[in-house]
């Protein structure tokens, strides 16, 4: 039971950020929704060996694990929004390796209005762009990088590029842009280092920690990308706090999985869209890439 309650404990702590032990925490909290799904292992155990404290402790532990992660698979919490439709699809391309064809034909099918994509190198820009990206998504803000480092956002609709979210490890391209009546979104293509090291994940906490609030009076804010961070995360939940809900949890799929399936590793929830608190998530959907380790993730969202 000491080890489900020393998982709980640093989940409940913000353990990814707390000092001497956020390196190890922030990699392994990613994992919770196992842990709290293996909760019933030290209670049966208990109640066998009629061990009544530890049936308590035990019960208590499965509790604390429990109770922050059934949620995202029941969703709701909607407010009542009665904007125009927006269709919001993030893609992490796997260093640019993601099959055009099969991009282009995602595109398509989800009728996307707005197109994040991460590991965005230069050569697999002209390489979509001939495929016929811009075709179906003729409006482009694109900060090309090496290996990972790239991002960008394409749009059916028009977009006037802001400033790049400052000081940040990799490319974090923002844009306004503007649907048919004239109304605006700002929208951010998001992809911060992986926690794996103690300084990728001074890095992580930082990029995260910049990229802009939604705020009541202020223009609606929309986050899409792969934030390698998962609801079980500290750094990533006080970014939610500052104006926004996550589209997985409020559809009831926050328990989908976006990275790791089909290997040996367990599969976990780091591809998201943060969508302005304001806005209500009509629609959510995951769906395999072909050429990535990722899959993409849709969210149709209806603005204030």
């Amino acid at each position: 039971m000491a080890a489900w309650g020393t998982w709980a404990a640093v989940r409940l702590i913000g353990g990814d950020r707390v000092p001497l032990i956020e390196t190890y925490a922030a990699p392994l909290l990613a994992f919770t929704p196992y842990a709290a799904a293996t909760t019933p292992v030290p209670l049966a155990a208990a109640l066998v060996l009629r061990r009544r404290w530890a049936a308590v402790a035990a019960g208590a532990v499965a509790l604390a694990l429990v109770a922050p992660v059934a949620p995202r698979a029941i969703g709701g919490g909607q407010p009542d929004a009665r904007g125009p439709a927006l269709r919001v699809l993030s893609v992490n391309l796997y260093y640019g390796r993601a099959d055009a064809g099969a991009l282009l034909d995602l595109v398509r099918r989800t009728r996307a209005d707005v197109l994040s994509l991460q590991e965005l190198p230069r050569e697999a820009v002209r390489r979509y762009e001939a495929a016929g990206l811009r075709t179906l998504l003729p409006y482009a803000v694109v900060d090309t990088r090496p290996a990972a480092s790239g991002s960008g956002l394409y749009s059916r609709h028009p977009l006037r590029r802001l400033p790049d979210v400052p000081d940040t490890s990799v490319a974090t391209p923002r844009a306004e842009l503007t649907l048919a009546g004239g109304r605006r979104v700002q929208v951010t293509a998001v992809h911060p280092l992986p926690p794996l090291s103690a300084e990728d994940q001074e890095s992580w906490k930082r990029d995260i920690g910049r990229l802009p609030s939604a705020t009541p009076s202020g223009p609606v804010q929309i986050l899409a990308g792969d934030f390698n961070a998962t609801l079980d995360h500290a750094t990533l939940r006080r970014l939610i706090g500052r104006g926004y809900a996550d589209a997985a949890d409020r559809a009831g799929s926050g328990l989908v999985p976006t990275w790791g399936t089909g290997d040996i590793r367990r599969p976990i929830t780091i591809d998201h869209v943060l969508v302005d608190e304001r806005c209500a998530v009509t629609g959510y959907g995951v769906h395999g890439m072909p050429g990535s380790d990722h899959r993409a993730v849709l969210a149709v969202i209806r603005l204030p």
